[in-house]
């Protein structure tokens, strides 16, 4: 009985994890480049129970009686980096990817990644819209006055004159399965990572933004699954409880 209360408050708080996973991608379903994350659970290795030193049994030590599932927790949080549809803006300093990639942007002194593109200029560099700065071949950007163009390979001229490529990266399977989410859209590479980058082959898309991945009747039904799973946990602790309850009581009163 007792297991059996652990198993459904267990149930009830994975279910809590993945309704807040749930819930990030319903808030950023029309965030710039927003990736949607999934959550992968895994079951506790069954338990093998044993009647031990039965009465009527005692010929043998151990007999087994059958597996025992303690329950589920969640395993890991993965991000889906499926491209997202293309938005049109007709801005100049909007970019958008063609395949996978990630502009490397430099924030505080520390290399970052990031898929959105929405980039804006200051002081003549350029920058995403929290103020990390784009990172070229030759460092931060800094691009002159005048009309700005930036072709499908990440070659920026400004005024037909040339001045520099934007620093663009791409990570193997393993790779992107080790880029850990930050805030204002942003990649961290965990220690895991190093040595899986591989050269970017897609295709830059001036005048675009990438939309977010997150498909908005895929998390609403996931939601109600969620919820539905959560309530039903829960009432089975309940009725757990309310037997335990009841027992002891009984057991009290026949004393």
């Amino acid at each position: 009985m007792i297991r059996g209360l652990y198993t459904s408050a267990l149930g009830m708080v994975t279910n809590m994890q993945r309704m807040d996973v749930v819930s990030q991608n319903m808030a950023n379903v029309n965030t710039t480049g927003h990736k949607r994350d999934h959550v992968v659970s895994h079951a506790f290795s069954d338990v093998l129970l044993s009647r031990i030193d039965d009465p009527g049994l005692r010929m043998f030590r151990n007999v087994p009686m059958g597996k025992l599932n303690p329950g589920v927790f969640v395993d890991d949080v993965f991000t889906d980096f499926k491209q997202g549809a293309f938005i049109e803006t007709g801005n100049t300093l909007d970019l958008a990817f063609s395949g996978q990639g990630f502009f490397i942007v430099n924030l505080d002194g520390e290399e970052l990644y990031t898929r959105d593109g929405a980039f804006t200029m200051a002081n003549g560099l350029l920058m995403t819209a929290e103020g990390a700065l784009v990172q070229g071949q030759n460092g931060n950007i800094q691009l002159p006055e005048g009309y700005i163009v930036i072709n499908e390979q990440g070659q920026i001229y400004v005024n037909d004159e040339y001045v520099d490529t934007l620093k663009i990266t791409n990570f193997t399977r393993d790779g992107l399965h080790s880029l850990r989410k930050m805030q204002d859209n942003l990649f961290r590479v965990s220690e895991h990572t190093e040595g899986e980058t591989v050269p970017f082959v897609g295709t830059i898309q001036q005048g675009f933004l990438e939309g977010s991945n997150v498909n908005i009747v895929e998390e609403m039904v996931e939601m109600i699954a969620v919820s539905r799973s959560y309530e039903t946990n829960a009432r089975v602790f309940t009725l757990q409880d309310g037997t335990l309850q009841r027992a002891v009581n009984d057991i009290a009163r026949r004393q």
